[in-house]
């Protein structure tokens, strides 16, 4: 009888199967690798974060899909960590965890007013339109006229783009129901997306700038008028810029240059402002802010500083997109600054001792490294994660645990009452979203609420 390594992976998305697909790469080794996740639903952020109108980017599931259809590889949906299953439970059962967690909450911006209704996390907001169970109930309130965005990176972009776009452009996605009927009733006008630092500094990418001179009844405007960088960014812009800054650069120009039209709604770029406070009677009404400029550094970087220029808009409606942050795992080492669990080249640090490494745990995406990058980025560092557990597997002569077999995992859950789903269930669940999607010409119409989706499952078995 063959042994096999069982691995634990802890999270469904890119960086969680690009490590299930590192593992099935080694051909000295024998490895069988069970993935679990809270949601029934496979893919993280590719289901509920992508835009729903990049279809294209979501067509990196098929590679997933593959990985999945390994002989050697289950999937457990509707398991909670923490709750269903615990830390103990997988070190009993497995010879290695792997966390692949993401960071799923937002950060503030620790301003006065930040709290009142129409003042959302744009997490929020892109989830709720992408059909997380979680968010589905959430509401926003889209018959204001103005809605700032604060952030300038690429779901920064996403959110002022859906906001932006007509419903009929959207009609054809998988964006949710719900939020497509919202936005038939949106009264929304102007779109802010705000900056505190300078064009040359944005986060987003060229291929997100560029839709928005693609959008069917929305103007795109850059405030402070004609473009112009300053001295120190322009010397920056010729000799060190990547050549996805230079193609930002020569969008922000294009839309500099754009003539106004009648269309009904627009985007302003507003770069070098930095919110102060949220103001309100009851609700989100006026946001104050600051204006900025570069003042280049020691090092040769430029940053940004407030000056005496006071900016006030009318806001009916703010979003924060300002980065992630990790949310820490019941028993699992944890860095509340980075927002990371603490490793090395993937390997989990002791909490109890900085200097000592766990041997049997591991961590990938941006739980590891935090939240930067895109979805390919995942791959590499999975796959230095995978190596790191290899090696040291090898150097501390670690055997696989013979004591454990393949049902001792299913036998646990349903001893708790887990009604977990398998990734044939989940393809039944996605068989009747693309069904039902067909007969609209959509890519699919998602299921939101995780009873619906187990019922769903149920019916098809």
């Amino acid at each position: 009888m063959s042994i096999f390594w069982k691995i634990a992976v802890i999270g469904s998305g890119p960086a969680g199967f690009y490590a299930a697909g590192e593992l099935f790469r080694q051909q000295s080794w024998s490895i069988k690798v069970d993935m679990f996740d809270r949601l029934p639903t496979p893919f993280g952020l590719v289901r509920g974060g992508v835009a729903p109108d990049h279809q294209k980017i979501k067509s990196v599931t098929k590679i997933y899909n593959r990985i999945a259809e390994n002989e050697n590889f289950r999937f457990f949906g509707n398991v909670e960590f923490g709750r269903d299953i615990h830390r103990s439970d997988l070190l009993e059962l497995y010879d290695a965890v792997i966390y692949s967690v993401g960071s799923p909450s937002d950060r503030s911006l620790g301003i006065p007013g930040e709290d009142l209704p129409g003042s959302h996390s744009a997490t929020e907001f892109v989830a709720w339109y992408n059909g997380h169970p979680d968010f589905r109930n959430h509401k926003f309130d889209l018959s204001v006229k103005d809605a700032f965005v604060i952030g300038m990176g690429n779901v920064a972009l996403d959110v002022a783009r859906i906001l932006a776009k007509t419903p009929e452009e959207l009609s054809k996605t998988d964006i949710t129901d719900y939020a497509l009927e919202s936005l038939y009733e949106s009264k929304i006008e102007d779109i802010w997306l705000v900056g505190r630092r300078g064009p040359l500094q944005a986060a987003f990418t060229p291929v997100e700038a560029r839709e928005f001179l693609e959008l069917d009844n929305a103007d795109v405007v850059l405030e402070g008028g004609p473009f112009e960088l300053d001295k120190a960014s322009q010397l920056i812009l010729e000799t060190e810029a990547s050549k996805d800054t230079k193609k930002n650069i020569e969008i922000l120009k294009q839309i500099s240059a754009k003539k106004s039209s009648d269309k009904n709604r627009r985007v302003h770029f507003l770069f070098l402002a930095s919110p102060l406070e949220i103001m309100g009677e009851g609700r989100v009404e006026k946001i104050r802010m600051v204006k900025n400029k570069l003042v280049k550094q020691d090092d040769g970087s430029l940053r940004p500083k407030a000056t005496d220029e006071i900016i006030e808009e009318n806001a009916g409606l703010i979003f924060r997109s300002i980065g992630y942050h990790g949310k820490p795992l019941v028993d699992v080492p944890f860095d509340q600054k980075s927002g990371t669990i603490p490793n090395e080249s993937g390997q989990v640090i002791d909490s109890d001792d900085s200097n000592s490494l766990l041997s049997r745990e591991y961590v990938t995406g941006w739980i590891k490294r935090g939240p930067t990058g895109v979805i390919g980025t995942n791959k590499q560092d999975a796959v230095e994660t995978v190596h790191r557990l290899l090696e040291a597997f090898l150097q501390e002569k670690i055997e696989p645990r013979q004591t454990s077999n393949s049902s001792e995992i299913e036998s646990l859950l349903e001893s708790r009452n887990v009604d977990y789903v398998s990734f044939e269930d989940w393809k039944l669940l996605d068989e009747h979203e693309t069904e039902t999607g067909l007969a609209q010409d959509r890519p699919r119409v998602k299921v939101t609420a995780i009873d619906e989706m187990l019922e769903i499952i149920m019916d098809k078995r």
